[in-house]
């Protein structure tokens, strides 16, 4: 099975795999000073502590190592500053993407590049057809990221319980297919 890259680079901003309980102070501080900011849309972030985290990196191995979620932290000139994750969805040819930064991250275009790079490794692989983002209906921030991606709504759901706390139990479903290639068949460069 081929898997996506354990680094991948993007300018002053990189994603590396999690490093299982190597990354747990790092990453339970990452999470410990996003709470009030995530708190209104992530409806785990009301079980944060310290089992969680620990819980969180153990499954992100597992999950890796099983072909099913790769977990990525988001770095920006070495420091951390966030999470970004691809998992598979119902479909085997379909994946869904998600993100989200620390606050003191948001608003400089982390979010983006972090998924842009995170997109163009997931279509490195031949089983991903295409990848959808889901987020709550009234959260724009999130609904920013894949706009500015090319993604297209495909639907619109009741959100599985829980719900986020500021949201509207709506969710919206973006999609982007993999490219095509090239006229000709011709490798990209």
């Amino acid at each position: 099975m081929e898997r996506p890259s354990p680094v991948i680079e993007c300018g002053d901003v990189a994603l590396r795999r999690w490093r299982g309980q190597r990354d747990f102070s790092s990453a339970h501080q990452l999470i410990e000073e996003s709470v009030d900011h995530l708190s209104p849309w992530e409806p785990w972030v009301a079980l944060h502590g310290e089992e969680n985290t620990r819980g969180f990196l153990a499954k992100s191995g597992s999950g890796w190592a099983g072909g099913r979620v790769y977990n990525y932290a988001v770095t920006e000139h070495g420091t951390l500053v966030g999470m970004c994750q691809a998992y598979r969805g119902a479909d085997p040819t379909g994946w869904f993407v998600g993100y989200w930064l620390h606050p003191s991250a948001t608003g400089r275009g982390i979010a983006t590049r972090a998924t842009a790079a995170l997109i163009s490794e997931m279509f490195t692989l031949p089983a991903v057809r295409y990848l959808e983002i889901a987020h709550d209906s009234a959260n724009t921030a999130s609904a920013a990221i894949p706009r500015r991606l090319g993604f297209t709504v495909v639907r619109r759901e009741l959100a599985a319980p829980p719900t986020a706390p500021s949201g509207t139990g709506i969710e919206v479903i973006w999609r982007l297919y993999r490219p095509a290639p090239p006229a000709g068949g011709a490798p990209r460069p």
